[in-house]
C-alpha cells in the first residue's frame, strides 16, 4: 500500500476502500488460522495473550539476559562432556567463561547471575576420565 489518502476522502472511507481492494486481489485468502476462532479470546482477559501466542507460533522464547546465560552455561557444560577432543572441551569452556566473566563485570538485568567461570582443568579431567 503506497497510495496516500486523498484530502477530500474521510480516513474511514479510505481505509475501507484499501481493505476491499486487498480482498478483491485475494490478499486475505489462505491466511493461517482463517475461519478459526482465536484460542486466547476464550481465556480470562490478559493483555499480553496475543504476544505469547505469536511467540509460541513462531517458536521464539525470551529469557532475561542473566537466565539466558545460565541456560547457555548449562548447555556448554553438556557440550563439553560430549565433546570429541580435549581441545574442543577447552574451546567450549573458554567461550562460555569469557561470557560469564563479562557478565560478572557488568551484571545483566534480571535475576542474579549466580554463575562462576568453569574450572577448565577440572572439567577436562572429568572429560578424560569419561573418555579415557
Amino acid at each position: 500500500m503506497t497510495e496516500r489518502k486523498p484530502p477530500d476522502v474521510s480516513f474511514e472511507t479510505w481505509v475501507e476502500k484499501q481493505i476491499r481492494e486487498a480482498a478483491e486481489r485475494g490478499e486475505f485468502d489462505d491466511l493461517p488460522g482463517a475461519g478459526k476462532p482465536l484460542a486466547w479470546l476464550r481465556k480470562p482477559h490478559d493483555e499480553n495473550a496475543w504476544l505469547r501466542e505469536k511467540l509460541a507460533r513462531e517458536n521464539v522464547t525470551y529469557l532475561p539476559p542473566s537466565l539466558a546465560l545460565r541456560k547457555d552455561a548449562a548447555q556448554a557444560r553438556a557440550a563439553a562432556a560430549a565433546a570429541g577432543s580435549e581441545a574442543e572441551v577447552r574451546r567450549i569452556l573458554a567461550d562460555i567463561n569469557e561470557r560469564i566473566v563479562a557478565a560478572i563485570r557488568r551484571p545483566p538485568p534480571g535475576p542474579p547471575l549466580n554463575l562462576a567461570p568453569f574450572d577448565v582443568e577440572h572439567v577436562v579431567a572429568e572429560w578424560r576420565a569419561d573418555h579415557g
